[in-house]
């Protein structure tokens, strides 16, 4: 078994939207993979202990309804309508219920998760440049990340990164993303585009920015075992 990028996609989603109900349908929507990527994406991550069965008693929250932003035609060639999985026959709940509603089949593993990003996810999934040009922000472009690590803001140009996308709204050199369904992923999810931008940073930053970028995600992930500290940003 080997890990791909889009199981480290999948699994910061989670991160993302803990504390709130999903299904592999609504999941693979948010992240414009189908269905069936998304439970071959949970199955690696459970093998390889980025991800865990619930405990008992893991609380039923419902999902808030969000309207999901439209991906026009894009490079990326992500659809708007992923294709969805169908039914498997097993037991509702089961992690292999690709189409079970409201059963949280799985959450993050934390502190796995955390370690694996931080330490193991720029040397399995190296960061590409590529040409400048317009795209959708991330590293330093993300204000989100400017903000947690108390840095100026970047402007355009040689400075700024994107993920290259010929309708992307800001211009700078190309990283290529993680996976080609990030930038549609981010567009819809502050706290994964977040986490993505600050991965790039681990990927591509310089040493200090690193550190930073580190400890910011760190904590982000694994809450219960890193608090973020103040000023930790100033490098």
């Amino acid at each position: 078994m080997q890990l791909k990028p889009q199981d480290l996609l999948v699994s910061l989603k989670l991160i993302a939207c803990a504390g709130r109900r999903w299904t592999y349908a609504s999941l693979a929507q948010e992240l414009g993979l189908s269905a069936s990527e998304v439970h071959a994406c949970v199955k690696r991550g459970l093998q390889a202990g980025l991800l865990m069965e619930p405990a008992a008693g893991w609380p039923a929250v419902q999902a808030p309804e969000s309207a999901l932003l439209s991906e026009p035609g894009t490079a990326y060639h992500v659809g708007v309508r992923p294709r969805r999985a169908r039914r498997s026959p097993v037991r509702p709940g089961s992690v292999h219920d690709a189409g079970a509603a409201d059963d949280n089949p799985v959450r993050a593993h934390e502190a796995h998760l955390a370690e694996f990003a931080v330490h193991g996810a720029r040397y399995a999934f190296a960061a590409v440049r590529q040409p400048g040009g317009p795209g959708v922000p991330t590293g330093l472009g993300v204000m989100a990340v400017v903000q947690a690590l108390g840095l100026p803001e970047v402007g355009g140009g040689a400075d700024a990164w994107v993920w290259p996308h010929p309708q992307g709204p800001a211009q700078g050199e190309g990283v290529e993303p993680l996976h080609p369904s990030a930038p549609y992923a981010a567009l819809q999810d502050e706290k994964l585009h977040e986490m993505l931008a600050l991965l790039d940073l681990l990927r591509l930053g310089e040493p200090g920015l690193r550190s930073a970028a580190a400890r910011r995600l760190h904590a982000l992930i694994d809450r219960a075992s890193l608090a973020p500290e103040r000023g930790e940003g100033h490098v």
